[in-house]
């Protein structure tokens, strides 16, 4: 996909704050600091529309970035840090939940893990309430740069056998230093982007356990192994 045009729009902390164009949107979730904003910068070809930064849990609000007048990317707050009070996770939990419950213009959640490592409690907890609720879903393997080429097929059996991911399902390893894996998310993307409205409200009509999902992902505490994003 070639972008002409990309934005900020809002930091948004609730519906009534959501754009209303209608446009497609595709979500970022993951830990702090997995690399979320530099996946959004390289993706539209921008060193810093999308802020990084090495203090974790920066990202406190549903920041919108409008590309191409198209579509935007909704970069959630990142889950699992330790040092923003449990009320404020609790609220982060409560706001992502309901947005990915009730939005019907999201066609795409993508969950951003660190191919280095193994997954994380939290990023585990995230895919499988993902898939629990049937919701569209790409597992993003960012910063494959820094391992080398011939690793990268263990590091990658690893990152599927503990996360659960079955054959059919969407995996790209991607690196935003060096372009990996851009082309297949911008394909995977606009055929998302494409697709019509479904309603999912059987698979959403339990409220308590969406809530219980994505608040005990929100409140959990960031593993020892967790780095800064590079």
């Amino acid at each position: 996909m070639k972008v002409n045009n990309a934005e900020f729009i809002i930091s948004a902390v609730g519906p009534d704050q959501y754009p209303t164009d209608a446009l497609p949107e595709i979500a970022l979730a993951g830990r702090s600091n997995v690399g979320k904003s530099s996946l959004i910068n390289r993706m539209i070809n921008r060193k810093n529309l999308a802020r990084t930064s090495s203090t974790p849990g920066k990202t406190q609000h549903m920041n919108y970035y409008r590309v191409n007048e198209d579509m935007y990317f909704v970069d959630f707050p990142g889950y699992g840090y330790a040092k923003v009070s449990k009320t404020q996770r609790a609220s982060w939990g409560k706001m992502v939940e309901k947005y990915m419950a009730e939005r019907d213009t999201l066609k795409l959640i993508l969950l951003v893990v660190d191919l280095r490592h193994p997954p994380t409690g939290n990023d585990k907890m995230m895919f499988d309430w993902l898939k629990h609720y049937d919701l569209p879903l790409c597992v993003v393997a960012t910063k494959a740069d820094k391992i080398p080429k011939t690793r990268w097929p263990k590091h990658i059996k690893v990152m599927k056998q503990e996360l659960g991911v079955l054959p059919g399902d969407n995996f790209i390893p991607f690196s935003s230093e060096i372009g990996l894996g851009k082309d297949e998310l911008w394909a995977l993307i606009e055929g998302y982007s494409l697709q019509s409205s479904e309603e999912d409200s059987d698979e959403l009509s339990d409220s308590d356990n969406l809530n219980d999902g994505a608040e005990q992902i929100a409140g959990n505490e960031v593993a020892p192994e967790e780095e800064q994003e590079s």
